[in-house]
């Protein structure tokens, strides 16, 4: 009899699918690693067990003990499934945006559920994370998975997911892959195993527009995140899970985008997986175009569709949140780029300020990109320059950097011209990156002009 002894053996061995009429023509192959196939129906399955049983090999999960943990409902179920096979009992924390259908299944499971509010920032005793860790350290004998910084989040995916894919590519025999970034241990695990063992292939990581992962993988800053709608990816604090050193580029998607190609995947590829799913393959499909015939790309699809059911999956959901309309409403900030905005003017950090006032006055500019050992790292705006001089004496001879301050707003080029509006109420500019390359900044005025000109020659 061929028999698992419980579920959590059913963990992994998940299919390698080609993807076929979503990916565009002449673009390389993409293959799709379907996750959401796992027992309770994500990728977390094989962190939540991977965790437990170290948990358990280490003592700090006792018997009968109380397993605690911040989620976006994708681990809890991985661990309500280990905990209701090994009789644990769990609590769990998770924002008010995600799925009706998540909070139920953990409640099926016989977890408590907790729902804490979306939109607070990150320090706040609020946010679903910190009530974790509050109630974790309220409760004697609890564990806290913390998967956020755990270092067995990454372990799991180099010895399980990222051994897999090897295995299913006849050892490595593909160019790129793409993941999304979450806690970051799906990428930073994978990124691991594929630089040991396939260093030829190409880590790229997907972060929904929102989402801290893309400014702190090109400047090390953490910005100031909004609130985006698809779930199971992005985050909005600094994971120590997520290693950057493993990540070869870093791309942003935005809702629409993803929750459009989620629906493709399942009424074309016959594929029923989640919104992150869509993210993934989204940029997967960018890469593929991007790589040509002839090459290969391995993309993740995270979770199940059945998540969704409520959500992007049902058409007066998407008609409501504006998703269904055709087209751009503003058009992209690529477009505004081609049409608007010189070259960007950038400097090293090391020049003098003297040659930054210089630039900004010989380009018609208030503000200039920093540029160290080829990655970006700030930004100096005019008004920096006037403080930093108000304040301490600062004198134009001193190098750049000791006025600037971090960029509180990256964008890439295919973004949809309103996500501007989130970063000018916490910015002075957008700064326009793609392939880790300065390609634009937008300025306020740059938006208005552009916008200015579209209607008057859509009036015309």
């Amino acid at each position: 009899m061929k028999v698992k002894p419980t579920i959590l053996d059913a963990i992994g061995d998940t299919p390698l699918v080609r993807l076929n009429r979503v990916v565009p023509e002449g673009a390389a192959e993409v293959y799709a690693k379907c996750e959401y196939l796992n027992p309770s129906g994500s990728i977390k399955d094989r962190m939540a067990h991977y965790i437990i049983e170290k948990a358990e090999e280490s003592g700090i999960l006792k018997p009968g003990g109380l397993i605690v943990e911040n989620t976006s409902g994708n681990t809890g179920q991985g661990l309500a499934m280990a905990a209701a096979v090994k009789g644990y009992r769990c609590v769990f924390t998770m924002p008010d945006k995600m799925s009706r259908e998540k909070q139920d299944s953990l409640r099926a499971y016989g977890a408590e559920v907790i729902i804490t509010p979306t939109d607070v920032p990150g320090d706040s005793p609020e946010h679903y994370v910190n009530v974790a860790k509050k109630i974790a350290e309220d409760t004697p004998g609890a564990f806290y998975v913390d998967q956020y910084h755990s270092p067995w989040n990454i372990e799991a995916h180099c010895v399980s997911t990222g051994r897999e894919i090897f295995e299913d590519t006849d050892g490595g025999q593909f160019d790129a892959f793409v993941g999304g970034t979450g806690t970051g241990g799906t990428v930073s695990g994978i990124g691991r195993y594929m630089k040991e063992h396939a260093p030829h292939v190409k880590i790229i990581g997907v972060d929904p527009l929102g989402s801290v992962h893309y400014n702190l993988f090109h400047t090390g800053e953490l910005p100031t995140a909004y609130v985006y709608m698809v779930e199971g990816v992005g985050e909005d604090i600094e994971c120590r899970a997520m290693d950057f050193s493993v990540v070869d580029d870093m791309r942003q998607v935005n809702d629409k985008d993803s929750f459009v190609m989620a629906r493709r995947l399942v009424r074309e590829e016959g594929l029923f997986c989640g919104g992150s799913s869509g993210s993934n393959v989204h940029v997967a499909c960018e890469i593929a175009k991007e790589l040509g015939p002839g090459k290969k790309v391995v993309v993740v699809l995270p979770d199940h569709g059945n998540r969704y059911v409520s959500k992007y999956l049902s058409d007066d959901w998407m008609r409501e949140k504006g998703f269904m309309e055709e087209g751009q409403a503003l058009g992209l900030v690529e477009d505004l780029l081609r049409q608007h905005t010189p070259n960007p003017v950038t400097a090293d950090a090391d020049s003098p300020l003297r040659d930054i006032v210089a630039l900004m006055r010989e380009h018609g500019v208030s503000q200039v990109p920093l540029i160290e050992r080829g990655k970006l790292n700030a930004i100096v705006h005019e008004s920096d320059v006037l403080k930093s001089m108000r304040e301490g004496g600062l004198n134009l001879d001193a190098p750049a950097h000791e006025a600037s301050s971090s960029i509180g707003g990256l964008i890439y080029p295919k973004a949809r011209l309103e996500e501007l509006f989130h970063i000018f109420e916490t910015d002075h500019v957008a700064v326009v990156v793609d392939n880790s390359q300065v390609v634009g900044v937008v300025s306020k005025i740059d938006l208005i002009e552009y916008l200015a000109k579209s209607k008057q020659s859509a009036d015309s």
